[in-house]
């Protein structure tokens, strides 16, 4: 835990900080949407859904991005599937536990507020298409701008996964296509 914090405390602080400023912003947008005539039980759920998003999710992007120390003999580009995450596996558990447990949290809030925000996320396929496509974005952006980060198809994968178990925690809220019935 200590490695964690002296890695990453400035996205954890920051972080924390932002939460309030969140808080706020939900509850400023539950107030336009309720005036603008949505029921206020809606303007709740769709405001928190994009709080969560938000929130739960750049912090994870922010430390995709930053560039790693990484041993010369590292290989920085896995194309192949599974061969990663069977390296992985070599680790020391924490490690493990860590890099796969990081990577499906990456998109973990985004899962669990998509498809209560907008309906038509709202299916476990699509879920797993919007992880991979957010994914498989950071990868190339790692591989092209960030240097010494390790990029793998294993990480879209796990991070796909993430998204999906986020939206599959959600499923009671998820949104519903409003369908208008014939009178």
């Amino acid at each position: 835990m200590a490695q964690v914090w002296a890695h990453w405390h400035t996205v954890l602080i920051t972080t924390a900080a932002l939460v309030p400023l969140t808080l706020l912003v939900v509850a400023g947008l539950v107030r336009l949407r309720s005036r603008a005539g949505a029921p206020r039980a809606h303007a709740w759920r769709l405001s928190l859904a994009e709080g969560v998003m938000v929130l739960g999710t750049l912090p994870w992007v922010w430390m995709t991005m930053t560039p790693q120390q990484v041993p010369p003999d590292t290989t920085m580009l896995y194309l192949v599937p599974l061969s990663d995450l069977g390296q992985q596996f070599t680790m020391p558990l924490p490690w493990v536990v860590a890099q796969i447990g990081g990577n499906l949290l990456v998109f973990f809030a985004l899962g669990a507020g998509a498809p209560v925000r907008f309906a038509a996320l709202a299916s476990p396929a699509r879920l797993l298409l919007l992880g991979a496509a957010c994914s498989l974005a950071i990868e190339v952006t790692q591989l092209l701008f960030v240097t010494n980060r390790v990029c793998s198809v294993d990480d879209v994968l796990v991070n796909a996964v993430g998204c999906l178990l986020g939206g599959l925690v959600t499923r009671p809220w998820w949104s519903r296509a409003r369908v208008a019935v014939p009178a």
